[in-house]
């Protein structure tokens, strides 16, 4: 027995191939910048180049958004897949790729469950105070509008792994887990739990990202739309594909940016500053919402590979002279195949 896991992107996509109980890789795949259209044409040449192909029982996939719906593993048929598309434009990054990731993996391996593990699930028991946004009652009683959170197979993993090295189980440690990559969140976790994380309704709320606005006055929206003639459609575009870092600096990749900051590249120093300056103000937030850290963590491409911006942010914060970091690499695809085996060691048939 083997389980397959997806993690795709919008530009990405990666594949591990696990033995049964997810303790070792028996192939796997890391594929960047891909074209539009790429996905469709390499994830036909991994199956098919895949050894023991008869071998696999599960294919465990990675959904950014399932919603208010989707709280749990579920295992996807036509039905289901058809419900989760209605949250595409909740999450244009990632959401429709993984979905035609997802349909063409059903085609090619049909004999096979095929388990979606959403980035959502850790965030569904989020207490009200931290999920209902200050705006008329209806729009969340009626239409489900609240703060979903995002990155929460990567957080929950972190936590477990931080939770080893601490020697202590995870219910009895506070930890503030950040998450940072192309896109960007921070989680408060108290006593394994998470109470609050800087992502909210859809993926742009929060931290400052690659390519993501992250916080911003609702008022600005308007301001564009009505003073500079913007449709509601470009200017949702523009926050998810034009913002953050890119905006400012002008390119979404955080290594040239750095480069650029060492030669003296005043936009690409203010553009950093920004980017530092926002995670600060969150992990002082939640620090005081806490009352005591056991650990910060901090994952993701920058921050498990990236010293000098930990540095950075630690040079802000006197707190963090006080609170051990840790610096650990996610391992997604991991515990996408994990959830995969909990979920059918309990029997579930996909709830949702």
């Amino acid at each position: 027995m083997s389980i397959l896991v997806l993690n795709s992107g919008s530009s990405s996509l990666k594949y591990k191939l696990f033995s049964a109980n997810a303790s070792r890789v028996l192939q796997g795949g890391n594929f960047q910048n891909l074209k539009s259209g790429a996905h469709s044409k390499l994830l036909t040449k991994i199956i098919r180049g895949l050894k023991h192909l008869n071998d696999i029982k599960i294919v465990g996939h990675r959904i950014v958004h399932g919603g208010g719906v989707f709280a749990a593993p579920t295992i996807m048929d036509f039905s289901r897949v058809k419900r989760l598309s209605q949250f595409n434009d909740l999450a244009p990054l990632h959401n429709p790729t993984q979905l035609k990731v997802l349909q063409l993996a059903q085609k090619l391996l049909p004999n096979v469950p095929h388990v979606a593990v959403f980035d959502t699930s850790f965030f569904a028991a989020l207490p009200e105070r931290a999920k209902i946004y200050a705006i008329p009652w209806k729009y969340y009683k009626k239409h489900g509008i609240q703060r979903f959170g995002f990155h929460g197979i990567s957080h929950r993993y972190v936590a477990l792994q931080a939770a080893q090295k601490l020697k202590r189980k995870l219910n009895s440690i506070n930890l503030i887990t950040c998450h940072l990559g192309g896109g960007c969140s921070i989680t408060a976790i108290k006593k394994g739990i998470a109470i609050d994380t800087s992502m909210g309704f859809t993926p742009l709320e929060g931290l400052v990202m690659m390519s993501r606005s992250g916080d911003l006055d609702p008022g600005l929206f308007v301001c564009l739309n009505r003073n500079l003639g913007i449709s509601i459609k470009e200017i949702y575009r523009l926050l998810n594909f034009d913002s953050g870092i890119k905006g400012i600096f002008g390119q979404d990749n955080f290594r040239n940016l750095l480069q650029a900051v060492k030669n003296k590249n005043k936009k690409a120093q203010l553009a950093f500053d920004i980017f530092v300056y926002r995670l600060q103000k969150y992990i002082s937030s939640y620090y005081g919402i806490l009352g005591k850290v056991d650990a910060i963590v901090f994952t993701g491409a920058i921050g498990a590979g990236d010293p000098y911006t930990i540095k950075k942010i630690k040079q802000g914060l006197p707190i963090l002279k006080k609170i051990k970091i840790l610096r650990i690499k996610a391992d997604e695809e991991k515990a996408i195949a994990q959830e995969c085996l909990e979920f059918f060691k309990h029997g579930s048939k996909g709830k949702y």
